[in-house]
């Protein structure tokens, strides 16, 4: 999108939740809306009116974020999708927050959405756990999906092909990269071009190795990777990897990841990170209503930023930190 463009598109999101606030309210008037990307707030009453425009499930953070910095009340969140998901995480904070599906000019109170059941594994994926162990990965279920990881990163997974009606262990990291590497190498046994790929991933899944594509996708899951080998790192005397709250998409997006660690201070709910993200601490949110224990953030420690700290300071559940 041109500077043109996201100026024009920013000028239409303030116009429109200007206009949604003063219908609600039945006012006249209201102030004018700040820059807030992407999307629109404004101040009224003493609370903040947040328009969620992009990916709006993924921006609670930034929008409780701009109404604690301008000294508000409570926040109102507007958005047309992903009300669901952002009414559910929003009761996990201490500043009153209220949820709107905007329905035309109409704002309708959202309805919070449990968290989704995690189907089992079917029995005929788990058939190929050891064909992973074989190939050097590490076996990982997540919401019903059978993969193999090296140090975090996903280099393998069990999939069904609606074509031929068989099962198979797709080799390669992401569907682009599985569908590629089936094409090229499709006569090789999946153990032996598995064993390639791992060993090549670990090569750059190094604290030490260089700048790479290998490392730089999943980083936070490298970093629960190092905390699940060695739980001293952050004060733990056990860590185990646990499925997130919802299902990821894809690989490429960076998405937190989730343990459970045992301590000296009793159970532990770890979310781990990297890079700066808003969105960490809602997600952590739905991390702590899946299971029992204090709030652990794990993360580089150039990525904890004031912004993060704020956030989770805000947070009902009590919250530590750890960077490594």
């Amino acid at each position: 999108m041109s500077e043109d463009d996201a100026a024009r598109r920013s000028r239409l999101n303030g116009l429109k939740l200007r206009a949604l606030v003063r219908d609600h309210l039945g006012v006249d008037e209201v102030p004018e809306a700040s820059e807030f990307a992407p999307g629109a707030a404004l101040l009224a009453d003493g609370d903040a009116w947040v328009l969620l425009d992009d990916q709006p499930g993924g921006r609670l953070g930034a929008a409780l974020l701009w109404a604690m910095r301008n000294g508000a009340n409570g926040v109102h969140v507007v958005a047309e999708s992903a009300t669901g998901q952002l009414a559910r995480r929003a009761g996990a904070f201490e500043m009153p927050v209220e949820v709107w599906h905007a329905d035309g000019r109409a704002l309708l109170p959202a309805l919070a959405e449990p968290l989704p059941d995690a189907p089992d594994v079917p029995a005929h994926h788990e058939s190929f756990r050891q064909l992973i162990v074989d190939g050097g990965a590490e076996p990982s279920v997540e919401h019903g999906v059978l993969v193999g990881e090296v140090r975090g990163l996903e280099v393998c997974r069990v999939a069904d092909d609606p074509h031929t009606d068989t099962t198979r262990l797709e080799v390669g990291v992401g569907a682009h990269d599985r569908e590629a590497f089936q094409m090229l190498h499709g006569d090789v046994p999946a153990v032996e071009s598995l064993a390639r790929i791992v060993d090549t991933v670990a090569r750059h899944r190094a604290v030490d190795a260089p700048q790479h594509p290998l490392n730089r996708l999943g980083a936070e899951r490298f970093v629960r990777w190092r905390i699940v080998d060695d739980p001293s790192l952050v004060g733990l005397e056990s860590v185990h990897a646990v499925a997130p709250p919802v299902p990821r998409t894809n690989l490429k997006d960076p998405v937190p990841c989730v343990a459970l660690g045992d301590g000296p201070d009793g159970p532990q709910v770890v979310v781990c990170s990297s890079g700066v993200d808003l969105d960490l601490v809602p997600f952590a949110a739905d991390a702590a209503a899946a299971h029992d224990g204090s709030l652990l953030f794990v993360l580089p420690e150039r990525d904890r930023v004031r912004a993060v700290d704020e956030l989770a300071g805000a947070l009902r559940r009590p919250t530590s930190f750890a960077t490594l």
